[in-house]
Formats: C-alpha cells, sequence, structure tokens
C-alpha cells in the first residue's frame, strides 16, 4: 500500500515525507527536485520501483519546499542550494535516521552531492543516476550542453510544462504510451507551478558543483544511461573520474529515469552497493564556507583611541561576533585579535552573517572587510586547517572596506537565490597557484 504522507518541520514551513519499509540501512530517493509524493504512486513503474527498494532499505522519500505536497515557496529567487541539505537533514531527524544513502537523480545530483560533502557524517553512500556536477558547457567541460542549447531546452520545457510533450525528450521507452503521457503530465502540474518549474531548471543550468567532487568522502555508485541524449554519458563518466573512489555502472538505454527501462539492472546494482557499502570512519574533514574578517585600518584606531576604548570596541566585536555567527548556524572558531574565523554550513548562510556583521559594525564606527571561500577543512580540536582557510584569508585581503568578497566557488553555489555577486576580475592571491575570479557582494 502506499505509505502515509507526514509532514516535519522547518521553522514555519513543512516537508512533506513518506517512509516504507524497514533499516537499517536507509535510503533516501530523490527522483530529481520537482516531484509530487502522491501523483508518483499512481504510476505501476515508480511504485514497483520503490517498493523494491524498500525490500532490503528503509526508504524515505520528500518533497522539497516549494514542489508537491510541501509548503510553498516564491519561485525568485529561490533558496541557496544549501536549502536541500536542510530539509533533508530535518527529514533524517524526524524519521530517527543518524546516517542514509542518497539516491539522486538528475537535478537532485548536485544537491546531493552539496549534502555529501557538508554531511559526510551522515551520508553512508552516494548514488548518482543520471544526472552532472555541471549541466551545461565552459571551456574546462565540454560535456555539458552549449550555452545556446541549454536555453533551447529551458524555454521548451518551459513551453510545454504540464502537457505530454517532453515525454519523448526524458522518456523515449514510453513515448507510444498515452496512458503514460497522461499522468507524466498530470505529474508536472502536481509537482510544480510553470514558474517554480522555470525557476529550479534555470537554477539547474547554472550550478557548478566540479570543485565539491575531490571532497566526496562516501562510497560512490554512478548509474548512467549510455544513449541519454539530454545529460549524455559523458556527465556520469566525468563524475566518476573525479569523485574519490567511485564506481561507474553505464545501463543500456535513453530514459532520464530509472524506473521504467530496465529497472531490475539499477535495482540488482543499487542493493548490492547500499548493502555492502563499508561504513567509513567519522570524518573529520568536511566541506565548509570559511569566512574571514578584519578591522580595517586597526592599528591606526587603536593608537587614536587609547587602550581602554579600543579594547572596549574590541569587546563589543567579539560579542556581537558570537552571536550573529551563532544566528546563522556557524562555528566562530576563533577572534584573531581584529578579526574572526568562522565556518558555515553552507556559503548564503556564511554572505549573510558577514553582511549583518559588517552593518552592525558601522553603528559603533568600525569597518571591516570580509573574505569567503567553500572547501575541504580538518577539524582538529578547537582548530582548523586545509588550504580553504588560507584561500578565505587571501580573498579576504584582496577586499575594500566594509566590502565582501568570494571566491568563484562561493558565487556557483548561490545561484538562483536573491544574493547577487557582481564579478571583481581575476587576481593573484598569496601563495596559492594561478589566478583566482573574486565576485563582491552587492546585495543579499
Amino acid at each position: 500500500m502506499q505509505p502515509e504522507t507526514r509532514y516535519a518541520r522547518l521553522g514555519r514551513d513543512r516537508i512533506a515525507y513518506q517512509v516504507l519499509g524497514e533499516g537499517p540501512p536507509d535510503l533516501v530517493m530523490a527522483p530529481g527536485s520537482l516531484s509530487h509524493l502522491d501523483t508518483a504512486w499512481e504510476n505501476p513503474g515508480i511504485a514497483l520501483f520503490i517498493r523494491s527498494l524498500a525490500t532490503f532499505a528503509r526508504v524515505i522519500l520528500f518533497d522539497r519546499r516549494g514542489t508537491g505536497g510541501s509548503d510553498p515557496l516564491p519561485a525568485d529567487p529561490l533558496p541557496p542550494w544549501e536549502a536541500y541539505a536542510e530539509e533533508l537533514a530535518v527529514i533524517l531527524d524526524e524519521v530517527g535516521a543518524e546516517r542514509a544513502a542518497l539516491l539522486a537523480e538528475f537535478d537532485a545530483g548536485p544537491t546531493a552531492l552539496f549534502f555529501a560533502a557538508t554531511q559526510p557524517q551522515r551520508t553512508s553512500a552516494l548514488i548518482l543516476a543520471n544526472t552532472a556536477a555541471k549541466f551545461v558547457a565552459a571551456d574546462d567541460y565540454p560535456a555539458g550542453l552549449p550555452a545556446e542549447a541549454a536555453e533551447t531546452v529551458l524555454a521548451q520545457v518551459v513551453q510545454f510544462w504540464g502537457t505530454d510533450a517532453t515525454v519523448a525528450m526524458l522518456f523515449p521507452s514510453r513515448a507510444g504510451d498515452a496512458r503514460f503521457r497522461r499522468w507524466y503530465a498530470k505529474f508536472q502540474r502536481t509537482g510544480a507551478s510553470p514558474s517554480v518549474a522555470t525557476a529550479f531548471l534555470r537554477a539547474m543550468m547554472e550550478v557548478d558543483v566540479r570543485p565539491i567532487l575531490p571532497l566526496i568522502q562516501a562510497p560512490t555508485l554512478v548509474l548512467h544511461r549510455r544513449n541519454l541524449q539530454l545529460i549524455p554519458i559523458e556527465h556520469g563518466r566525468y563524475l566518476a573520474d573525479h569523485i574519490p573512489g567511485a564506481m561507474l555502472v553505464e545501463l543500456p538505454g535513453a530514459d532520464g529515469a530509472l524506473m521504467w527501462e530496465t529497472p531490475e539492472l539499477a535495482l540488482d546494482q543499487i542493493e548490492r552497493f547500499v548493502v555492502g557499502a563499508r561504513p567509513t570512519a567519522r570524518p573529520n574533514r568536511v566541506l565548509a564556507t570559511v569566512l574571514f574578517t578584519d578591522i580595517v585600518g586597526s592599528t591606526a584606531q587603536a593608537s587614536r583611541l587609547g587602550d581602554r576604548r579600543w579594547g572596549e570596541l574590541l569587546e563589543v566585536h567579539h560579542e556581537l561576533a558570537a552571536r550573529l555567527v551563532a544566528e546563522f548556524n556557524g562555528q566562530l572558531v576563533t577572534t584573531t585579535g581584529d578579526g574572526i574565523l568562522a565556518l558555515f554550513d553552507g556559503p548564503a548562510r556564511g554572505i549573510r552573517c558577514a553582511a549583518a556583521f559588517r552593518d552592525e559594525l558601522q553603528g559603533i564606527g568600525l569597518h571591516i572587510r570580509a573574505g569567503l571561500h567553500i572547501g575541504e577543512v580538518e577539524q582538529a580540536g578547537g582548530d582548523v586547517r586545509g588550504i580553504a582557510v588560507h584561500v578565505a584569508a587571501r580573498v579576504m585581503a584582496t577586499a575594500q572596506p566594509d566590502e565582501i568578497r568570494t571566491s568563484r566557488t562561493v558565487r556557483d553555489l548561490v545561484v538562483g537565490s536573491d544574493i547577487a555577486l557582481g564579478d571583481r576580475g581575476t587576481h593573484a592571491l598569496k601563495g596559492m597557484k594561478g589566478r583566482w575570479q573574486l565576485f563582491t557582494v552587492v546585495s543579499c
């Protein structure tokens, strides 16, 4: 029978979820961002696929906020990519799952990669199916769609959203099935409105999580259709080549999903992988957003104000830093005399914390510069180490008074949100190889 749809809460928002089967292991199934839990069960292929997964795992399903049975969100702008990590963590907490394997298809792939990198202690395994780290081509990524072709595809999907016109492109094995086409048109309409679908797909076209791939610590299986046109097999090969220890299985066929074309092959691979995945040691390395700040002209101000007054200002600075970092769910690692070092699960939180910190300090006559980078850090006791820490410090050093600067990696992970960044060109960072493209926070 179809499992009962329940709700978990993230702040004031409700997130619809379902649970089927018994664990361990626990397996989160994310067949793309645009879904509807209840409508999905109307399709026999999906129902059979989920029930088959539930024979060897407890299967956890949920609708992202803004889609399906979950609470709506404004389509423009969407929450940043890290919102998926928040939603998934809430669901895992709700069902009492300490760790879970993630099965992510289509545009859920980048979000699952982000969760696995920022929450390695909660990710037991990662299965990436018919997805990509970057969907649009670049000079150093020829596997993607050319920008013009991506715009054409997006325009077609938007034009025909809620109809059966996209079935032939996405699921050619079912193109001749009139009943399937009618169901899929309904599934699209119940999953998301046209404007929400446009926003999600636009964000998918802009995402680039390639810098995250070397940081994945969970055992990883990549499943990809050999003849899938929209997301060619080269995407899957790239993922397998750049995620440490990842295994690639090329599946026959051209469907963009696993459920309808040779599903038994995918199910066999998933069961053997999830059941046989060896637990990894509790990680002390994690993907994190690193924030450095520094008071502009601190030496001159200390000399002008005297030790007592300067000490009072620094005390307020430190107290404010501790309060704001906690408010944005970060970790204040240290105060560096006249600055701070803090870590955040996601870049949007780090940016917003930096902006609030800057604005508050202006009220007492202090001005700061801030720099952010996202990368792997190693936590040892109360200290953090890693190249990402050094990069964030170097990025900060290039900033002007009251400016918040970020690396390109940060920019790529806030696309589609209400955070606006301006390009500041490429810079040589002291002690770092090559030139780095930097951005400044315009609004957040």
